[in-house]
């Protein structure tokens, strides 16, 4: 961006760099619309940022004819509408263009405009630009009184608020964006099934969302690929505005000479490119150390096993071909499926692609919606837009056919007309003298006055008649439409399959549901220990029953917890930020070193690690944070898919995430104390269910400067707490009546707990 003014915040969007500018809101088609300038959220209306559509509307109203400099359009978008950024704006011009980023491009490129390897485009005083035949789509109806007008920045100059979409373009191009507070990602979809679902849902204004689905299955990328995510999770996304799609690659199998074959892809998923996934292939080839030390356990076993699949990747991409990424086994007796599945799991050749539909609605206010209210809103603002252009069509018509029947009554009296002219001192005084004697209006009489004597010929008479029957006609048909609500919503569906036809083309994304992919790996079940000291760092002894006297740890490091599982099983990890991550125990390190850093194994960064679990995933967990929070879960729903991990737990800043307790199923109560060493004792049934986690409930009343030291869950009738006394820890088990006297409701204080020291730790015995 190369703004340097201070004083401005920016979003962080490239595609709209531009100071939040607060306005008031104006009235629109009969909604609130704001006209916030700097939004990276597109407007359901018209799918544009405001930057796209200045610079549309600048390209439009240049009147240019074929290609002209991207940097002309540039320099009229900044000076007239856009005072920002030039890089940005051209950043946008350029995003417009690209067939790889637009389903529909709404600007035809000439020169280099960058690829989807992430080349640069070139400067925009080198390459030239041109509205494309979409675009028309957007712009044709602009000055049929379709949408209001404000001034420019400096006053100077107007601007559209909207542009008047004949097409639901915000879902045919998709957006991506991230605004201040707010963030969007929509995916892109097929002109000719948007067009159907908007007719239906303009026809049918109680549509259900499975009607809607029939019509239009999915998103439609601009590469291709496949979508193999269930319809269910396609419904979800489309219900409630926000959802997470699975992406395959494109690819067939070539037959060589002599039984020799190779894997060739030819469509991606949307976003990666073949950059990307030869970067993905080397890496796991050649891999680099995490840490000064050798590459780890796993780095090796990967790339070992990469080796033994893959001969070479390479890119045969070309102007005829497009894209052709090459893949030759290792050898032609290998399973292709096998090599596929293998890449597929470990590149971007399967990727997630997370769906967020939020957008400015017709008020004006940012949203997640769902499909159908979105094509709902659209399909209001168009009925709108249509009956606004036939509102000025019909003005038009009415002011057309009232100078043609003044035509008419000069052209039954026209000597008597003639010699009244020559007759008047001036033009003024001629159209007062025609208004007075043949009741001309002041219009009539200015046409007059001003008609060439070339046109008042016989034939012309002729033409003025049947100009007259034609606008009559014309008259009643948009008075007919705009007095019937459902004339209207019949053009605007007639409209919109007429562009189906003209613009439509067919789906490139195949959607077909199939399982995401699995690299088999043969683990021998034994059982093992996972060690995890308080610094982060993993490891796994064969056997169960270790003896922790005999471990060691690094300088400054010590245990945190042993783990007694199997080497079949995930193991999952809390870190204090309260997100989880799962590793298998079989890639743990083992051995007598101090293994790896968890960080290693899962993308926890720098996150202190504060537990590890394993085991029935149906067994009950008592979440809880050092600032009191809490809810109750189960271990399964801490599982993490990627090495991404899952933000489970929210914490409050200055908070931490501690490790969970186990609830026993004779439990009854919530045992909670507090470092200042007060108990309580609450019903468990106080506490909700979050299997999708969150921030939870206040479990204990925590004051500033104290945090909740341990929790535990207990049937009411023992609890031991144990403490440091005499530089020996201790403990004491309280019975039924000594817990009574700290019995109390959820997200209380507590009592002091009184036992000859200080308890910090709380255990239910056996």
């Amino acid at each position: 961006m190369d703004d340097t003014r201070t004083g401005d915040l920016f979003t962080s969007n490239g595609d709209d760099a531009a100071p939040i500018e607060q306005h008031a809101s104006h009235a629109y088609l009969g909604y609130a619309v704001s006209t916030v300038k700097s939004r990276a959220l597109p407007e359901i209306a018209d799918g544009l940022k405001p930057v796209q559509r200045r610079i549309l509307f600048a390209m439009n109203a240049s009147g240019s004819q074929g290609f002209s400099k991207c940097a002309r359009y540039v320099g009229e978008v900044l000076g007239k509408y856009h005072p920002h950024g030039d890089s940005s704006t051209y950043e946008a011009l350029v995003h417009l263009a690209q067939p790889f980023s637009m389903r529909y491009p709404l600007i035809d490129g000439q020169g280099n405009f960058g690829s989807r390897d992430g080349d640069a485009p070139a400067a925009y005083r080198y390459t030239e630009a041109k509205l494309s035949r979409f675009a028309e789509m957007l712009l044709s109806e602009i000055g049929e009184g379709t949408v209001d007008f404000i001034r420019n920045y400096d006053g100077k100059f107007d601007e559209p608020v909207l542009l008047p979409a004949r097409v639901p373009f915000g879902l045919l191009n998709g957006s991506f964006g991230i605004p201040v507070g707010f963030s969007t990602r929509i995916p892109s979809h097929n002109l000719k099934e948007v067009v159907a679902a908007a007719a239906h849902v303009i026809k049918h204004p109680r549509a259900k969302l499975e009607d809607v689905l029939e019509l239009l299955p999915g998103p439609d990328f601009p590469g291709g690929g496949q979508i193999i995510s269930p319809k269910e999770e396609i419904k979800e996304a489309y219900a409630t505005g926000r959802g997470s799609l699975l992406l395959r690659a494109k690819y067939e199998k070539e037959m060589l000479a002599r039984g020799q074959w190779r894997m060739v892809i030819t469509e991606l998923p949307h976003g990666v490119s073949v950059k990307q996934v030869m970067e993905e292939v080397e890496a796991l080839a050649n891999p680099k150390s995490l840490s000064k030390k050798d590459i780890s356990q796993e780095q090796r076993r990967m790339k070992q096993f990469i080796l033994d699949q893959v001969e070479s990747v390479r890119d045969e991409s070309d102007r005829k071909s497009k894209l052709r990424l090459v893949i030759e086994p290792r050898s032609s007796r290998q399973d292709e499926n096998e090599l596929m599945a293998a890449l597929m799991v470990h590149t971007s050749l399967e990727a997630r692609y997370a769906v967020n539909l939020t957008w400015l609605g017709l008020d004006g206010l940012p949203e997640t919606k769902g499909i159908v209210e979105i094509l709902r809103e659209w399909g209001e603002f168009r009925v709108a837009t249509v009956r606004r252009r036939t509102e000025f069509r019909l003005a038009k018509c009415e002011a057309r056919l009232h100078i043609v029947m003044g035509r008419l009554l000069a052209f039954a009296k026209i000597d008597e007309i003639i010699k009244l002219i020559r007759g008047s001192e001036d033009q003024t005084e001629a159209k007062q003298k025609l208004r007075e004697k043949f009741k001309f209006s002041e219009k009539q009489a200015e046409d007059i006055v001003n008609l060439r004597l070339g046109q008042l010929t016989k034939l012309d008479g002729v033409a003025l008649n049947d100009e007259r029957k034609a606008l009559e006609t014309e008259r009643k048909g948009l008075k007919e439409t705009l007095g019937d609500e459902k004339e209207l919503k019949k053009l605007v569906v007639s409209e919109l399959m007429q562009d189906s036809n003209k613009y439509g083309d067919d789906r490139r994304t195949l959607i077909k549901t199939a399982e995401r992919a699995q690299v088999e790996r043969t683990v021998v079940e034994e059982p093992v220990t996972v060690i995890l000291s308080r610094k982060g760092w993993i490891r796994a002894r064969t056997g169960h029953g270790l003896d922790v006297s005999q471990l060691s740890f690094k300088d400054g490091d010590a245990l945190l917890q042993t783990l007694e599982c199997k080497t079949i099983d995930p193991v999952t990890v809390l870190a204090a930020s309260g997100k989880s991550f799962t590793v298998a125990a079989a890639d743990i390190p083992s051995g007598r070193g101090d293994g790896a850093h968890v960080n290693t194994l899962a993308n926890s960064g720098s996150d202190d690690i504060v537990w590890m679990g394993s085991g029935d995933p149906q067994r009950r967990l008592l979440m809880n944070s050092s600032a009191g929070l809490g809810f109750l879960c189960k271990l399964g729903d801490l599982v993490s898919k990627t090495r991404q991990g899952k933000d489970f737990m929210k914490v409050e800043e200055g908070a931490a995430a501690q490790a969970p307790a186990f609830v026993k199923e004779d439990s009854r109560y919530v045992a909670a104390l507090s470092s200042d060493a007060r108990l309580l004792l609450f019903p468990l049934d106080e506490v909700p269910e979050r299997p999708n986690g969150g921030v939870g409930v206040q479990l204990l009343a925590v004051p500033e400067k104290e945090r909740l030291a341990a929790l535990a869950t207990t049937d009411g009738k023992s609890l031991v707490v144990s403490g440091i006394k005499r530089k020996n820890r201790a403990a004491e088990t309280l019975d039924a009546k000594q817990l009574s006297e700290h019995m109390g409701k959820r997200a209380q204080r507590g009592r002091v707990c009184d036992v000859g020291f200080r308890p910090d730790r709380l255990e239910t015995g056996a």
